[in-house]
């Protein structure tokens, strides 16, 4: 069998922490290899290390059975090694054929040719079957057409072997099958992909092979035929993975939370939320569904005092909140986990303990006389990663940047519960984790609603919304479709809801 990569004893440590501890993985040529791992197993750093962006500290790397250097991106390219990042890297003002020829630009004499550029992505795009247009600005397109720049940039500049960070963390359920029929596509022509991800039932939909990371060691290589999904859970996690939330019937109790006919205008000055009424109650979880961009970005920053209202009263406890400010809304007992964690959540070149006190800095114990106070700050800190399981290599003092996704995920969601807020509004709280810390989190926010809490969960994973939720909320082009409650309805209803489809009517 012919292999186009070999990664051979791989060792990478940084400050604290051991992300590869003599990792090896082959790649077959023509096939899809699977990287599975918790969020910090060390999957990404390992690809990194593949595309050039870090140097093992002890290990090789052999690309079509010679041993190579791979000391930055331009040598990964030349060697025919592209990545797509979990976090795209594009120019948003700039159209989509100068993303793509960015750093390698055609010319003609002495001026740009991206006539010919745009052609050949043209082609490229239809070959693929990518249905991209050249001519389009980044901004002005989905976040799953982005992603198909990211792999015509790969294209673009011939790249054989295709790594796929975490690709489906932004995609609706149809951009994932979209993305899986690209993939079959770049397979069939004889490309080999290595795809990094958590999601047991994507890889069982394309990967040829798995390979399990877990806290920086190979576990094992599995054909993923012949292997179950809670068998690769048990390998990823090291425990049995309970993939059913447990949460028992409950009456909720009073009224928190009334949203009375919201219009909110979005970014272009259109309404991106129309006459919006909604009640969530202390003690459920109301589960707001809906594709990506149908109004609840608009919607929840409302809500959190981030965007002005421009018709229509949010109510909290009875009391008309909708002019009060974000941290007039903090202290009235709203807490709030942002749906881009590294924008919205934290500031990243904070410590961990900073980032921890965001909201509560100016309170005692953690000021006196407008000075911080570092022991309470780092007394709180350390409690807090003690109770939600924050792993960092040097605690509290650890820039947040230095944390593996799942780890800033569990510190944002740990300060904003030790908010103990009457309503706790919940964005993607478990976009981009593994199942270990799904569970985790998933299992907080039942605890949330089983002390009373008010719980609105705003998710583009529909089977996060059917597992959570008491009830259910749909959300189309920013009006309500309809609500129904989670133990009396399926994907399918729900689904046809989100596609605008009012509650009763037929498709």
């Amino acid at each position: 069998m012919e292999h186009v990569v070999e990664m051979v004893n791989i060792r990478k440590e940084f400050p604290g922490i051991v992300a590869n501890d003599r990792v090896s993985i082959d790649l077959r040529k023509g096939e899809i290899l699977a990287l599975l791992g918790e969020n910090g197993a060390g999957k990404s750093t390992l690809m990194s290390i593949l595309f050039g962006l870090y140097r093992p500290d002890e290990g090789f790397i052999k690309v079509r059975g010679k041993e190579v250097q791979i000391t930055n991106p331009t040598q990964a390219s030349a060697l025919g090694i592209g990545m797509v990042h979990q976090h795209f890297k594009l120019v948003h003002n700039f159209t989509i054929t100068e993303n793509i020829v960015l750093g390698m630009e055609p010319r003609k004499g002495l001026s740009l040719d991206l006539a010919s550029a745009a052609k050949r992505i043209r082609e490229l795009s239809r070959h693929y079957g990518l249905n991209v247009d050249p001519d389009a600005i980044i901004e002005d397109v989905s976040v799953g057409m982005q992603q198909r720049v990211e792999i015509l940039k790969m294209l673009y500049r011939d790249a054989e072997v295709l790594i796929f960070d975490e690709p489906t963390s932004v995609l609706t359920p149809q951009e994932i099958q979209d993305l899986m029929e690209i993939m079959r596509n770049l397979i069939r022509e004889g490309k080999s992909i290595i795809l990094i991800t958590h999601k047991l039932k994507e890889i069982k939909a394309i990967a040829d092979r798995c390979t399990v990371i877990r806290r920086g060691k190979v576990i094992g290589t599995v054909d993923v035929k012949s292997t179950s999904e809670s068998e690769m859970a048990r390998m990823m996690v090291g425990r049995e993975v309970s993939f059913t939330v447990d949460k028992e019937k409950r009456e909720p109790g009073e009224l928190i939370l009334e949203i009375e006919d919201l219009s909110v205008r979005s970014g272009r000055n259109i309404l991106g939320v129309k006459n919006f009424s909604l009640q969530v109650r202390a003690g459920e979880i109301l589960g707001l569904a809906g594709v990506d961009g149908n109004g609840q970005t608009e919607l929840v920053e409302a809500l959190t005092g981030l965007r002005s209202i421009e018709s229509g009263r949010i109510l909290l406890k009875g009391k008309d909140i909708s002019s009060d400010g974000i941290h007039q809304r903090i202290r009235a007992g709203i807490a709030h986990i942002p749906e881009d964690r590294q924008k919205r959540g934290l500031v990243l070149d904070y410590s961990v303990e900073d980032n921890l006190v965001l909201e509560t800095h100016s309170n005692e114990p953690f000021a006196k006389h407008g000075f911080l106070q570092r022991e309470p700050i780092r007394k709180h800190a350390r409690k807090i990663m003690e109770d939600f399981d924050v792993r960092a290599g040097e605690g509290a003092v650890t820039r947040a940047r230095a944390l593996s996704g799942g780890n800033q995920q569990k510190a944002i969601v740990g300060r904003e519960i030790d908010l103990d807020p009457d309503l706790l509004i919940a964005v993607q709280p478990t976009r981009g984790l593994d199942v270990g810390s799904i569970e985790y989190i998933h299992r907080r926010l039942v605890e949330q609603r089983d002390r009373g809490k008010a719980v609105l969960l705003v998710s583009l994973e529909l089977d996060e919304i059917l597992d959570l939720s008491d009830r259910i909320a749909i959300i189309s082009r920013g009006e309500l479709t309809g609500i129904v409650r989670a133990d009396e309805t399926d994907e399918n209803e729900v689904g046809l809801m989100m596609a605008g489809v009012r509650q009763g009517e037929s498709a």
